[in-house]
């Protein structure tokens, strides 16, 4: 089966086409005005806390400073304290390493967590986890025990923070899961090394953009080629694919043919009919 990957790239969208045999088997589309802030990691820096309220407002650089509360911070510094007043954690002043949970709406800051969480295409990291989990979803009971203990053998090899098996996980062999847990391993050394370095009120990490996810999550054994219609796309794609996954490197090319990287295999035609 030849199997291939088309990424056209416009100001106000990405389209990722996935190709089998010639023929278009999956469009994604992300509009680039419907990103918002949500899954952002900031270093922060708390600008004031509020007894009354059990919560905090933490300046992440934005306009608006953003709004945490005790229930939202990390289960390991609330096991470790067991203190339910927000003063025993937080300080006026205070860097701090937190998420977004929930984008700004009207006059109201962003909602915010320390109980960091990195998707990948089968599972989520939360580095400051103490165990793993499985998704609900996945209701056969020998496979959540065969997904648990693959979680837990990797977590144990490696003595890194827990995994949550995601839905996508189910009979999915365990060697392409634990690739998905050494790549998110490594995404996370790389947003640790970026904090060590950054002034705090600043973005250490934002939600990948469609392209990269695309070869985070589709970029698998049988995929001939992914071709990609924008220079700049495509060196950020070889940079991430270096250092997460270089056995891909060889496959991405930077199209630049007379005839839009779509029409190769007549996919806005398969769009217009849809």
């Amino acid at each position: 089966m030849s199997e291939e990957i088309l990424i056209n790239v416009t100001p106000p969208e990405t389209r990722v086409a996935v190709i089998e045999n010639g023929v278009l088997q999956e469009l994604i589309i992300e509009r680039t005005r419907q990103r918002g802030l949500v899954g952002n990691i900031y270093k922060g820096e708390v600008c004031r806390v509020l007894p009354g309220m059990q919560a905090a407002f933490v300046d992440i650089g934005l306009t608006r400073a953003a709004f945490l509360h005790l229930s939202d911070l990390c289960t390991r510094d609330l096991e470790k304290k067991g203190s339910e007043n927000i003063e025993h954690y937080l300080r006026e002043g205070q860097s701090i390493i937190v998420q977004v949970t929930k984008d700004s709406l009207g006059s109201k800051g962003a909602r915010l967590t320390t109980e960091i969480a990195i998707p990948s295409r089968f599972q989520v990291y939360m580095p400051y986890a103490k165990t793993c989990g499985v998704s609900q979803r996945i209701e056969t009971e020998h496979e959540r025990v065969r997904l648990r203990a693959c979680l837990d053998s990797y977590q144990k090899q490696h003595q890194c923070g827990g995994f949550i098996a995601r839905t996508a996980a189910e009979c999915v062999e365990e060697p392409i899961l634990y690739s998905d847990m050494t790549f998110l391993l490594k995404l996370w050394q790389s947003i640790e090394e970026k904090i060590k370095n950054i002034s705090p009120k600043s973005l250490v990490h934002k939600d990948l953009p469609l392209s990269i996810r695309t070869l985070r999550d589709l970029c698998r054994d049988g995929i001939e080629r992914v071709r990609v219609d924008s220079k700049e796309t495509y060196v950020r794609l070889v940079e991430f694919a270096e250092i997460f996954v270089p056995e891909i490197v060889p496959v991405i090319e930077h199209y630049k043919g007379d005839r839009p990287v779509f029409d190769i295999y007549n996919v806005e035609d398969e769009i217009s009919k849809a």
